[in-house]
């Protein structure tokens, strides 16, 4: 048998002991009628309680397919990325934001990290197989606020890549590790860009992806609100202020990493690597057992309970109803007398006065 219990066991122990405390009370005081309706109720409670606690037995087996690679995305945050030159003029993060989704589904199994940059490089998401928090990390993800931007690299995420990936293959050598790159490649910083050769011997594939297009697109003020935007355009000499993708930029990341550069448009499809060979198959990755969940046949208990106890409530308000409500041949039979006593009454009344 496995509990598998929504709260903590001592918890619902605290919320359960006093109500059936006053149940077994109830049940030593009532008299001998009644002590089976009792009886009932404490039973609904313990079955409410072994509902909460889930029991289950061991037993199914799904197959998986698992993937033995950390794989390591890195997003460029700048104002730029929110450029409103994706599809049919939506910002470029929109892009990245599908075709993350769809490298998690093309890599099942596989462990996610998530490395942000803008003015400096950061950590968003440890190594993990849990791709909801990735998604959700993505999901509320929001550019740099414009007015604190003073210009950014696009290599400044070197060090940190380098690190991460050097620590994923001292912790477990024998995984494979791929890295895609998001962003425009548009260098606003006045420095050269750093290069990510150290990042080069840890990555067995993955992919620089560009975002945006040579005639640019208009970039929205970024504020910490929650929305993350408003409605105003950054202006640069009088008009909206434009970034456009720089290729080369890209290419060359591309080059140092040892990965293949695209080009990504809403129209056309991501082109994903495979996996390395330490992907496995069906077969290989053999059965992973689950729980057949027991908690249903307390609810069906608690259901047939409730039932019993709705329909012993309706025949108790039905017989109030017939007890109140007085009937026609009563009402009929009482008039005649009534009139028969007033008449004999002032019978009397009349010989008395006689």
């Amino acid at each position: 048998m496995i509990l598998q219990p929504v709260l903590n066991v001592f918890l619902l122990l605290l919320l359960f002991a006093p109500v059936a405390a006053i149940g077994v009370l109830a049940l030593v005081k009532a008299p001998g009628r009644d002590r089976g309706l009792w009886v009932m109720r404490l039973v609904m409670l313990v079955a409410l309680f072994t509902m909460l606690l889930r029991p289950g037995i061991p037993g199914g087996a799904t197959q998986t397919l698992a993937t033995d690679t950390d794989i390591v995305l890195v997003v460029d945050t700048t104002a730029s990325i929110v450029a409103e030159d994706w599809g049919d003029g939506q910002p470029r993060l929109d892009g990245v934001r599908a075709d993350v989704q769809s490298i998690v589904d093309e890599y099942p199994g596989a462990r996610f990290a998530l490395i942000t940059f803008d003015a400096s490089a950061d950590l968003r998401l440890p190594l993990t197989t849990d791709t909801t928090a990735l998604i959700s990390s993505l999901d509320v993800l929001r550019p740099e606020v414009t007015s604190q931007s003073r210009g950014s690299s696009i290599g400044i995420a070197n060090q940190l890549l380098a690190d991460t990936l050097a620590n994923a293959a001292e912790s477990q050598p024998d995984r494979s590790r791929m890295v895609f790159y998001f962003g425009d490649g548009e260098q606003t910083a006045t420095s050269t860009p750093e290069p990510f050769d150290a990042s080069a011997q840890y990555t067995d594939g993955g992919a620089v992806l560009g975002y945006g297009t040579a005639e640019g697109g208009p970039m929205r003020l970024t504020t910490g609100g929650v929305d993350g935007a408003s409605g105003e355009y950054i202006q640069y000499e009088g008009a909206n202020a434009l970034s456009t993708l720089d290729e080369q930029n890209l290419q060359t990341i591309a080059g140092q990493l040892g990965i293949p550069y695209q080009h990504r448009t809403e129209d056309a499809g991501i082109a994903l690597p495979e996996a390395p060979s330490t992907t496995t198959n069906y077969s290989e990755s053999g059965e992973v057992g689950n729980v057949i969940e027991l908690y249903w046949i307390a609810a069906l208990v608690i259901a047939a309970l409730l039932a019993v106890e709705l329909a012993r409530a309706s025949m108790l308000v039905a017989r109030l109803r017939h007890l109140r409500a007085p009937s026609a041949g009563s009402s009929s039979e009482r008039s005649p007398r009534g009139s028969s006593s007033e008449r004999s009454e002032t019978t009397r009344t009349d010989g008395g006065d006689a």
